[in-house]
């Protein structure tokens, strides 16, 4: 629903790499050997688990749409712009001056389809009473979509160190078979259990719960940025000065959120 495309956001990405890297390094300091750290049962385990986990709680195709939330978590957060301000602004001094049907054929070239839903129902002659619970029921609407998607994550943060320890579990079934054989096997056996419980705490702590706090973050910034919507679409639909309609505006305004 934000105008225009939307910039990379290398915080996920840079995030990442400090997080893991701060691991390993830490691991390499304590002398450990990075490569005793990679298990592909153990990747198995853990992935396989938690996202059989996720389709029993979800369904497939939610599942299939983890990719999709990732991407989008690198994408520079939407919120309310400069740029929209100017826009909402533009329209109230041109329907202050020309009347509201002034505005029917320039709301077409909107590129923010909530803002052109607003401005059709303001030209259409619609109350502000019905115009502000249409659209106050599609931020209500993708707010709740919104959460759902973030939802997912986190249930994926709650199931990955279970089956962290299920993986060590059944590692040290292994190692318990191999009782009497070769001692540095028998190591070699209880260092791979453990990795195991390491991937899903980590993932779980590095991946699937910061991207789920990114997608609700995502969710604050885009919810404020229909409500500045909203907010000016009602004050053009009152007429009011064009003056009035900027202070207004103004205070959805953030450092961050004129940047975003």
């Amino acid at each position: 629903m934000a105008m225009g495309r939307r910039g990379t956001d290398v915080s996920v990405l840079t995030g990442l790499a400090v997080g893991f890297g701060g691991l390993l390094m830490g691991f390499v300091i304590e002398r450990g050997n990075i490569l005793a750290l990679f298990s592909v049962s153990a990747v198995i385990i853990i992935l396989g688990g938690t996202l059989g986990a996720l389709i029993i709680s979800y369904n497939i195709r939610d599942v299939l749409g983890l990719l999709r939330l990732v991407r989008q978590s690198m994408t520079a957060a939407p919120g309310p712009s400069q740029e929209m301000l100017e826009l909402l602004c533009e329209y109230a001094e041109k329907a202050r001056r020309d009347g509201i049907l002034s505005l029917e054929e320039i709301v077409e070239e909107a590129d923010n389809e909530f803002l052109k839903k607003g401005m059709q129902l303001v030209v259409d002659g619609t109350e502000s009473e019905t115009i502000s619970t249409i659209l106050e029921n599609d931020i209500y609407l993708l707010e709740t979509k919104r959460k759902e998607e973030s939802g997912i994550f986190e249930t994926a943060g709650g199931f990955s160190p279970t089956m962290g320890i299920i993986g060590t579990v059944m590692g040290l079934i292994v190692v318990l078979s191999l009782l009497g054989e070769d001692p540095k096997e028998l190591g070699h056996a209880i260092a791979l259990a453990f990795t195991a419980t390491l991937y899903g705490i980590g993932l779980a702590n590095l991946v699937w719960l910061p991207i789920a706090n990114k997608l609700k973050y995502r969710t604050r910034r885009e919810k404020l940025e229909l409500e500045m919507i909203l907010a000016g679409v009602l004050a053009i639909q009152l007429g009011e000065n064009p003056g009035l309609v900027r202070k207004k505006l103004e205070n959805f305004i953030t450092p961050e959120g004129g940047a975003s």
